[in-house]
C-alpha cells in the first residue's frame, strides 16, 4: 500500500456518504450527556456497525470531545479479524481515507513503533479492517486537526502491548483508542452477566482479559498494563450490547466504552 488507505466498510458499517455520515455521528453525540471534569488520556470504545455500537462509542468520544483543540496525535489500536498478525502492524500508508476526509499517518510514531521487534509493516492486516477504520469518523467529529498512529493487533501479550503504548504514550497531545467489542453471540442474560464481569476486570485494571470476553483483549491488557504502571484510574462510560440497540436477543454483541484518566500533575 502506498499513498492513502482506502474505506473498506463505508456504505455497510457507516455511511458511505460525508453529509449523511456527520449527520448520523451528530446524532450518537447529540444523545449523550455532556459532563464536567477532566478528559480521558485514552478510551475503549466499541467496532461494530453505528446501528448497533454507535451510541456505545459516542459515550467515549463525548468525554474526548473536551480535548479537541489540544489532541494533534491519535494512537489507535484493534484486533486483527481478517489477517493473521504474530506481533503487531503498522501501515506503510501516508494517511487514511474517510469520507469526512483524509487522515494523515504520524510516520515518527510508526517509525517509533517499527524499533520493536514485534511490530511488522503489513498494509495486507489494515486493507480490509474495520476495527480501525470505524473510529475515523469519531474522532473527525471531536477533534481538529490530527495525525493517525494505526496498529492492527494479533498475537501481541499485554507486556509487548505496553511497550508499544509507553513507545508512542506522548503527553497532552497524544489520544490513545483501543478499539474492542465485548462477548459474541451469547443469549441477551448470559451475555449481559458476562459482559459485566468483563468491565469489573477492566475497572480494576486487571490484565486478564480473554479473547472470548473482548475480541480487542490484546490491546486492552497492554492498556491496562500501562494503565495500573502510571496510576491511571479507569471509569466505565457505557455497557450495553446488540439486544439493547438494533438486535434480537436471542444470540448478541456486547459493547463497553470507557474512560481512563491521568493522576494531576
Amino acid at each position: 500500500m502506498s499513498g492513502t488507505r482506502p474505506t473498506a466498510v463505508a456504505g455497510t458499517f457507516y455511511p458511505g456518504e460525508s453529509s449523511a455520515l456527520a449527520r448520523e455521528v451528530a446524532s450518537y453525540m447529540a444523545g449523550v450527556p455532556r459532563r464536567a471534569g477532566p478528559p480521558p488520556k485514552a478510551i475503549i470504545a466499541p467496532h461494530a456497525g453505528y446501528a448497533y455500537s454507535g451510541p456505545i462509542a459516542a459515550s467515549a468520544y463525548a468525554e474526548v470531545e473536551a480535548r479537541r483543540a489540544r489532541v494533534t496525535r491519535v494512537v489507535l489500536a484493534g484486533p486483527g479479524h481478517r489477517v493473521y498478525v504474530p506481533g503487531l502492524a503498522v501501515p506503510s500508508a501516508q494517511a487514511f481515507s474517510s469520507p469526512l476526509g483524509p487522515i494523515p499517518v504520524d510516520r515518527a510514531g510508526v517509525e517509533a513503533l517499527r524499533a520493536l521487534p514485534f511490530v511488522e509493516v503489513s498494509d495486507r492486516a489494515h486493507a480490509f479492517e474495520h476495527s480501525l477504520e470505524v473510529h475515523l469518523p469519531f474522532l473527525q467529529s471531536t477533534l481538529d486537526r490530527f495525525t493517525l498512529v494505526p496498529m492492527v493487533v494479533g498475537g501481541a501479550g499485554p507486556e509487548e502491548m505496553a511497550l508499544a503504548f509507553e513507545a508512542v504514550w506522548g503527553g497532552e497531545e497524544t489520544l490513545v483508542v483501543v478499539s474492542s467489542d465485548l462477548s459474541h453471540y451469547l443469549p441477551y442474560d448470559a451475555a449481559c452477566r458476562r459482559d459485566w464481569r468483563t468491565a469489573e476486570s477492566i475497572l480494576a485494571l486487571d490484565a486478564h482479559v480473554d479473547p472470548e470476553e473482548a475480541c480487542g483483549a490484546a490491546p486492552i491488557n497492554g492498556l491496562l498494563t500501562v494503565a495500573r504502571r502510571r496510576g491511571m484510574a479507569a471509569e466505565l462510560l457505557d455497557l450495553r450490547n446488540s439486544g439493547d440497540t438494533a438486535g434480537d436477543r436471542g444470540r448478541v454483541v456486547g459493547y463497553a466504552s470507557f474512560a481512563f484518566r491521568e493522576k494531576p500533575a
